[in-house]
């Protein structure tokens, strides 16, 4: 018997790329109130890779890591997470997969670049006005300190994710 190759291959992804999120959330360099992780690189990744579906990965990273799983940085899990200040990054990373996914779904390098770019931008724009919102601190002091600090390091990733795909391009279409 004979299955349905798209639905085994985006189970799989999903398998996959939430165990990838959750590594790249491990690897961490610690700063208040955000860390810097490598989870938005494999959150552009998925969505590179899984188009639209890269959403359904990425939302369920984050259930698992509000049923407990410790999923989250350096271990953490909980709906304390979600509502803490690092919680609008992650409620960011469901619309960066699905922007990064949607944009992908053309062939046009120029739309998949700006893709990167725009879920890049939802994942900071999600998290600093989170951060404003949970903390209390003006707009302007949640950009210097939840925005500023990661614009080289995610330019890096968006080079990675852009390059880690091109690569492998040819498995995935």
């Amino acid at each position: 018997m004979y299955g349905d190759e798209k639905r085994t291959r985006i189970i799989s992804q999903t398998g996959l790329f939430i165990a990838l999120i959750a590594i790249g959330s491990y690897i961490t360099i610690p700063m208040i109130p955000v860390p810097i992780t490598l989870q938005s690189l494999f959150v552009l990744l998925c969505g590179c890779i899984m188009k639209r579906y890269a959403a359904i990965a990425v939302s369920l990273y984050i259930i698992l890591g509000l049923l407990g799983l410790p999923v989250f940085h350096q271990f953490t899990s909980g709906p304390g997470i979600l509502f803490g200040p690092t919680g609008g990054y992650l409620v960011g990373f469901i619309f960066a997969a699905l922007i990064t996914g949607f944009f992908y779904e053309k062939k046009n390098k120029f739309f998949r670049i700006s893709g990167l770019f725009l879920g890049t931008a939802a994942i900071i724009i999600c998290g600093v006005f989170w951060m404003a919102f949970s903390t209390g601190i003006t707009i302007f002091d949640a950009v210097l300190i939840g925005a500023f600090p990661f614009i080289i390091g995610d330019l890096i990733k968006i080079t990675l994710a852009f390059f880690i795909f091109e690569r492998v391009e040819d498995n995935y279409d």
